[in-house]
């Protein structure tokens, strides 16, 4: 059998590999699993021959890290980039929340709660003078108001938001610079 890219070798042996010895709890990374991680951000449908030349590896070691990587969780799936921009209109928009307590329950009531709206795609704790940033797409600003005055008369704990709705969006990365976060 000969598989077209990584991605299909995923698909079809992910996880089906079990050998104990193999299973390092604490894997340390070299700068090619960093190089590899970092090619497979940017395309996912690379082929094994095509990243172990990337890498300066021959196929079958490269394959081997590859699935060590996928074993360990460092790599943890493989998804589609949509150009979102041709399926129609949507609307983006950053809010930032205040909860009005700050107990651990309060937390996980307010994010039990905002994990069930599909329209939120990011969720981040932050410090400074709000506790959360979330990041919305909706079809449009109607969808995006009925969502919040939905979320505040839920009573889970909103004090008070702030919209800011992303009129142009220059610069979006799909991939984080490994290489320099990591350098080895």
């Amino acid at each position: 059998m000969v598989l077209s890219s990584i991605h299909e070798f995923c698909s079809i042996k992910c996880g089906q590999i079990l050998d104990p010895l193999w299973k390092d709890p604490q894997m340390k990374l070299d700068r090619i699993d960093i190089k590899i991680l970092y090619e497979l951000q940017k395309n996912g449908r690379i082929t094994n021959v095509e990243l172990a030349e990337l890498v300066n590896l021959s196929p079958s070691p490269c394959l081997m890290r590859v699935k060590k990587l996928q074993q360990e969780g460092y790599i943890e799936g493989y998804s589609a980039q949509i150009n979102v921009g041709k399926l129609g209109q949507t609307l983006t928009v950053f809010t930032e929340i205040t909860l009005k307590n700050h107990r651990q329950i309060d937390f996980a009531r307010f994010l039990a709660s905002v994990e069930k709206v599909d329209q939120v795609i990011e969720c981040h704790l932050v410090s400074g003078g709000y506790d959360y940033l979330l990041k919305f797409v909706t079809a449009g600003i109607g969808e995006y108001q009925t969502i919040m005055e939905r979320l505040t008369d839920m009573e889970i704990g909103i004090d008070k938001y702030f919209s800011f709705v992303v009129l142009k969006s220059p610069i979006v990365k799909v991939h984080m610079p490994l290489t320099s976060l990591f350098p080895l």
